[in-house]
């Protein structure tokens, strides 16, 4: 009988925490996943305003897991899953392969919403990927060059306007580290403006900030940002974007059309497209966010070697945040463990234990909502320091964080403020390519041969005999 083969497909905090669950396990575990790094998505907007740098919360997967001999990691994109024949089918540049297995952990994520408006994605970056966070960087950071050189007050102010859309987490994060940047970071750097003249609008159509982590601390997060200098815009949503504007509607259904060059967009989350690809098979379902509808133990309907973690599972209100994502990891892993071993699971429903919810606001300000504990301010702040820090992966990139962090929050400097025009153009060019060009470019900067007319298997372990 050959050893027991575990796909997992992403390396996301679900993905991550599967593979290392399993180092014990009698498994060959093949994890696929599109980007070379495990990401800390919960420290991206750290990026975008310049405070850590890309690899400080990216590192290699192929460095956190070196040491876990029965992991085979492979860059590429998985674009269905057959699993009737149990096959994985997955591409690397324009080489197309497929993968056989026994049992598969779909850890694929979620990407962006814009509820409909894919249109804004164009002017409105998300914040899901390094490469967002780093086009994020270079818009801000950007605007700020070209309100130096620009001599008509009224493009100073709309480059000196600053959306943000959605009031969750990010949002807030977002929000309060663009006010502080503008404030303190920059302060004395221009000649021709100042940039404490920079104005950042929040806004959302809940009725508070933070609105998860009740009313106490979403009153709290408002006066906070507020203070701050923040324009708070609850009730509100944006019906509009283009290039030169944010369109924004209030509760009395009159509207405001801001001048604003650099937008952020932090609302709203979908399901990757794998998840309808699973459920049209096995006549599942998805959520309106496209998160698929699980069983109990995290399986598909009808099939108890196809589970779903993460952000892309829906389960009974569990949150897409990383516990929900580790927590559901660790439980499909031990249910694998216990077949292959032969030995009763520690739990076969999943039960999502509740660790609580933060978010920064500012420098020294947080607020932190576990169970009926409420906490704000510096307490808070540490709790939130703390925490992040012990879920970041690896000791060098823990220490590098902390070090950066130190610097940043005594000086008020940030070190990672460096911009490219790749970086801001970059993802709007590869828009505009279609496949076949972008293969072609592809194929010519890795100097590979063209195999999209051939399957290449490049399976090792097969399929359980």
């Amino acid at each position: 009988m050959t050893q027991h083969h575990v796909v997992i497909i992403g390396s996301g905090f679900g993905g991550l925490f599967a593979a290392k669950a399993l180092k014990k396990s009698n498994v060959k575990i093949t994890m696929i996943a599109e980007t070379s790094h495990h990401l800390f998505q919960p420290l991206l907007y750290q990026v975008a305003t310049g405070i850590l740098s890309a690899g400080e919360i990216s590192p290699a997967t192929r460095e956190v897991l070196h040491r876990q001999r029965n992991v085979e990691i492979l860059l590429g994109t998985v674009e269905d899953i057959d699993v009737e024949a149990k096959i994985v089918h997955w591409s690397s540049l324009n080489r197309k392969r497929q993968t056989s297995y026994d049992t598969v952990i779909v850890a694929a994520g979620a990407g962006q919403s814009y509820f409909g408006n894919d249109h804004f994605a164009t002017y409105a970056p998300g914040m899901k990927t390094i490469d967002d966070a780093l086009e994020l960087r270079a818009r801000i950071f950007s605007a700020f060059e070209l309100a130096e050189i620009e001599e008509d007050p009224a493009e100073i102010e709309k480059l000196l306007t600053f959306v943000v859309v959605g009031a969750g987490p990010t949002g807030v994060e977002m929000a309060g580290q663009i006010r502080e940047l503008a404030d303190k970071t920059l302060r004395g750097e221009y000649r021709n403006f100042d940039p404490s003249n920079a104005r950042v609008i929040l806004a959302d159509g809940v009725d508070l900030p933070l609105s998860q982590f009740g009313e106490k601390l979403g009153n709290r997060t408002k006066t906070a940002l507020e203070k701050l200098g923040v324009e708070v815009r609850t009730g509100t949503l944006v019906t509009e974007i283009d290039e030169h504007s944010v369109t924004m509607r209030a509760k009395d259904g009159s509207e405001e059309v801001v001048p604003c060059a650099c937008k952020v967009w932090a609302a709203g989350v979908q399901g990757n497209p794998l998840g309808k690809n699973l459920t049209d098979q096995v006549g599942a379902e998805v959520d309106r966010a496209g998160r698929v509808l699980v069983n109990d133990d995290l399986t598909l309907p009808g099939r108890d070697d196809v589970f779903v973690v993460g952000d892309l599972m829906s389960y009974k209100n569990v949150p897409g945040v990383a516990q929900g994502a580790i927590q559901s990891a660790r439980f499909v892993a031990d249910l694998i463990d216990a077949r292959v071993s032969g030995r009763e699971p520690k739990r076969t429903v999943f039960e999502y234990k509740d660790k609580g919810s933060m978010a920064t606001i500012s420098k020294f300000e947080a607020v932190v909502s576990i169970g009926k504990l409420k906490l704000s301010g510096f307490i808070a702040w540490m709790a939130w320091l703390f925490l992040h820090l012990l879920h970041i992966a690896g000791f060098k990139n823990q220490l590098a964080t902390l070090v950066r962090w130190f610097v940043s929050f005594m000086s008020n400097n940030r070190s990672a403020r460096n911009i490219t025009n790749q970086q801001m153009l970059g993802r709007l060019a590869l828009q505009k390519l279609d496949k076949d060009e972008f293969d072609e470019i592809m194929s010519s900067v890795h100097n590979v041969q063209d195999e999209t007319s051939e399957s290449k298997n490049i399976d090792e372990g097969g399929a359980e005999s």
